[in-house]
């Protein structure tokens, strides 16, 4: 009896979107929003939402962010690295190594929290065709989201 052939591998593929933000670190503001397809690889938007309009020189990311591009693309603009390091394999995190990130996430944490209102609070749920249709509601989340935020300041601004 002959052997079954074995099947080429095939890509699994992956649905839906990504958003990658960057936020204002003092207000929480979302400054600038990209959204892109599910299956792509989240370092490679840092370039499309790092701009040079944005006054900090820090760069707060996770770890998928962290490339030897882009760490040679950001010391090129001038920006400082503060970006996720990745746990050795088969190793376990130097405690340096865990007590920078720990110290890193208190900072990103805040653009993890813009997500979970989005997703909490507004319910955003992307269920469209195409990436156009999926950039239009996410952008729409991100200028609700930017508005609520600049009620809640607006609020506390006149109770002081």
């Amino acid at each position: 009896m002959a052997s079954p052939k074995p099947q080429p591998d095939i890509a699994t593929p992956s649905f839906g979107s990504k958003s990658s933000i960057v936020i204002c670190r003092r207000f929480g503001f979302i400054r600038k929003g990209k959204t892109s397809d599910g299956a792509r690889f989240d370092g490679r938007m840092l370039r499309d939402v790092v701009t040079k309009d944005n006054t900090a020189s820090d760069v707060w990311a996770d770890t998928a962010y962290r490339s030897q591009a882009n760490e040679t693309w950001l010391k090129a603009q001038g920006r400082v690295s503060r970006i996720h390091r990745r746990k050795p394999k088969g190793k376990p995190m130097p405690a340096h190594v865990r007590r920078s990130n720990a110290a890193k996430s208190k900072i990103r944490a805040r653009v993890e929290h813009v997500f979970a209102y989005q997703k909490a609070v507004m319910g955003l749920f992307i269920r469209s065709i195409g990436i156009k249709r999926a950039d239009a509601k996410i952008t729409l989340a991100n200028l609700a989201y930017n508005m609520h935020s600049l009620i809640f300041h607006e609020r506390r601004q006149a109770r002081a």
